[in-house]
């Protein structure tokens, strides 16, 4: 699935609750095309339909356990700065993620920063991450 397909459902999942669509869509199409990027690059973990894992991997072994566990959780989501982000995602799928959002990539991993944890807590209703493809599961939460 391209980014931006992946963020525009992403957007919509996002722009459904709280803040403004218009802010939720943009992000949300960021954090697509860093979901897509990821899924392309094989750093989607084992599933490569669902790269969700392989992002939650990298935010873990870059010490944001506590913070990505909140937001799979039950509990309050913990925030996270467009720093941490950028710490924990490789700088060419930064940078290319930035490219194609057409915004630097500080603004890219601010943008992720900004949805990210409301992403995995919807896409994680029963404190786990699903099984399947991310589009599917974006499109199971959306009923």
């Amino acid at each position: 699935m391209a980014g931006n397909d992946l963020g525009s459902l992403l957007g919509g999942l996002l722009g459904g609750s709280g803040g403004g669509a218009g802010s939720s869509g943009g992000a949300g199409n960021v954090l697509g095309a860093l979901l897509g990027a990821l899924a392309k690059g094989g750093q989607g973990g084992g599933n490569g339909s669902n790269p969700l894992g392989g992002l939650l991997d990298m935010l873990t072994k870059s010490g944001l356990t506590e913070e990505a566990q909140s937001w799979i959780g039950t509990g309050q989501n913990k925030p996270v700065t467009g720093e941490q982000v950028a710490q924990a995602i490789p700088d060419d799928t930064l940078q290319n993620v930035a490219e194609q959002a057409g915004v630097s990539p500080e603004q890219a991993a601010d943008h992720i920063a900004q949805v990210l944890p409301q992403a995995v807590d919807k896409l994680t209703p029963e404190g786990r991450l699903p099984s399947g493809s991310l589009e599917d599961i974006i499109k199971a939460q959306k009923l």
